[in-house]
């Protein structure tokens, strides 16, 4: 008999508050999806694992049409964000809630890594976003697996339960075909490492027309 599934129970965030290297993170990850994603004036944003306070989205809200933001809690000042659609609950079984091909852009920013149906969630990324749309992921790498470790258990610079809830880490090679099984094609999947080789970054993109077999 297998196993249920272990979910989370508070948000990123909700606990506790984030650290200097947490902060360092979340910065880090904005620069990057800018510089990734492109313009995010008038298109419509997911952010999947949010975070209780939603700090990485935020940041984009300014430019957005509208924005749909999930994880387990959000704080009320989320939820009374104008442009906003709020869902709570564990992922990825609450993705059901946001509808097909309805999202330009969907961020999936260090999260996967909490997850024990990675497969479920990824293949949920790709169903929300519409032709031409942009997936965003990123997640630790077994590389960085010994200093976000050192940071939390050592130095006291991280959550201890953040680390002791992973449950995998992911290199480039790790993630890319779990990818190409959720759907998207492999020319328009960009996976490298960065920040250093701690994060393993992917930028998955839906192409305009579906390729149709003759």
């Amino acid at each position: 008999m297998s196993e249920e599934p272990v979910h989370r129970r508070s948000s990123y965030g909700q606990l506790h508050s984030l650290s200097a290297l947490d902060q360092l993170g979340v910065a880090l990850s904005v620069r990057k999806i800018r510089s990734r994603v492109g313009s995010l004036d008038g298109r419509s944003l997911g952010d999947f694992g949010c975070g209780y306070d939603a700090l990485l989205s935020r940041s984009f809200l300014g430019h957005l049409a509208r924005a749909t933001l999930l994880d387990v809690a959000l704080s009320s000042s989320v939820k009374s964000l104008a442009k906003v659609t709020a869902i709570e609950g564990v992922l990825p079984l609450a993705m059901r809630e946001v509808p097909d091909s309805s999202l330009d852009v969907a961020l999936c920013i260090s999260v996967l890594e909490h997850l024990s149906e990675p497969e479920e969630m990824l293949k949920e990324l790709r169903r929300v976003l519409v032709p031409g749309g942009s997936c965003v992921i990123s997640v630790p790498s077994w590389f960085g697996k010994r200093f976000l470790e050192f940071a939390a258990f050592t130095l006291k610079r991280a959550s201890p339960e953040e680390m002791d809830d992973h449950k995998c880490y992911y290199d480039p090679k790790d993630l890319w075909p779990l990818l190409v099984d959720a759907g998207f094609l492999p020319h328009d999947i960009k996976c490298f490492r960065y920040k250093a080789g701690m994060n393993t970054f992917a930028l998955c993109r839906v192409p305009f027309k579906e390729r149709t077999t003759p």
